[in-house]
C-alpha cells in the first residue's frame, strides 16, 4: 500500500540521518549501554577504545595536544565559526553543563577543532569559542591535519561549494566525544543533548 512506503521511506530517512549525526557509531566501536553497568545518556564506546592524540595549534600558534589533558575530562567537538546553528547551540549546551559542575569544572576541558581550516585561523577560534566559557579551547591546523585527527575519531566533514558570496557551509558529524582522564574513548553524546544530560554523563566519568 502506498502508506506503507511512505512510512518505510521515513523510517529509512530518519535512520540515515541519526548516522550523520552520531558519526558512523557501530564503526568507530560502540556499544549499547543497555549492555553496562553504568547508565548513561551518550553511546558508549568499548572500554578499550583509547583516544587518538594528537596536535594542533591554538591561538597564540601554542601547540596542544590531547595528552595536555591527562587526567581531565576532555569533551571533543568539530565544528566551525561560521556554523549557522549546530556549532552555537553545542557550545552554549556545554558552557552550561560544564557551568553546573560546580568546582569539578576544572576537571573537565572543552575542545573544539575546526572543520573549516581555510577560514578558521586558531585566533578566530580562541576568540569564538571563549564567547560560550573562557576555558574552552579551539584548535585548528592544516586541512590535511584536521583530516587526519578527524578520521581518527570517526568524523565527517565536507564542505559545500561556494555560493555567489563566495561563503559556504560545512557539513560534519555534530556529537560530541567523552574522553576520560585515561585517555578512554568512553561516550558519544549525539546532537540534542541537553545540559543536565551532559552533567550527569560527565560526573560519571569523573567518578
Amino acid at each position: 500500500m502506498h502508506w506503507q512506503r511512505r512510512t518505510t521511506l521515513m523510517i529509512g530517512i530518519a535512520a540515515l540521518l541519526v548516522v550523520l549525526a552520531g558519526g558512523s557509531a557501530w564503526a568507530a566501536g560502540l556499544v549499547p549501554f543497555a549492555n553496562r553497568d553504568t547508565a548513561v545518556h551518550g553511546t558508549a564506546y568499548d572500554a578499550n577504545t583509547v583516544a587518538p592524540d594528537f596536535k594542533l595549534e591554538a591561538a597564540g600558534n601554542k601547540p596542544v595536544s590531547l595528552s595536555d589533558y591527562h587526567g581531565d575530562v576532555v569533551l571533543l567537538y568539530f565544528g566551525y565559526t561560521y556554523c549557522p546553528d549546530i556549532c552555537p547551540t553545542t557550545l552554549a549546551t556545554l558552557a552550561r553543563a560544564r557551568e553546573a559542575l560546580g568546582s569539578k569544572a576544572n576537571k573537565v576541558q572543552v575542545i573544539m577543532i575546526t572543520v573549516d581550516p581555510q577560514r578558521d585561523t586558531p585566533d578566530r577560534l580562541n576568540a569564538y569559542v571563549q564567547k560560550f566559557d573562557p576555558s574552552f579551547i579551539g584548535l585548528s591546523g592544516s586541512l590535511d591535519q584536521i583530516k587526519q585527527v578527524a578520521a581518527g575519531y570517526g568524523i565527517y566533514f565536507q564542505a559545500q561549494k561556494p555560493n555567489a558570496d563566495g561563503g559556504y557551509a560545512v557539513d560534519h558529524t555534530a556529537g560530541v566525544i567523552a574522553i576520560d582522564g585515561q585517555g578512554k574513548q568512553r561516550i558519544l553524546e549525539s546532537y540534542g543533548t541537553t545540559s543536565e544530560q551532559f552533567t550527569s554523563d560527565i560526573k560519571t566519568l569523573l567518578r
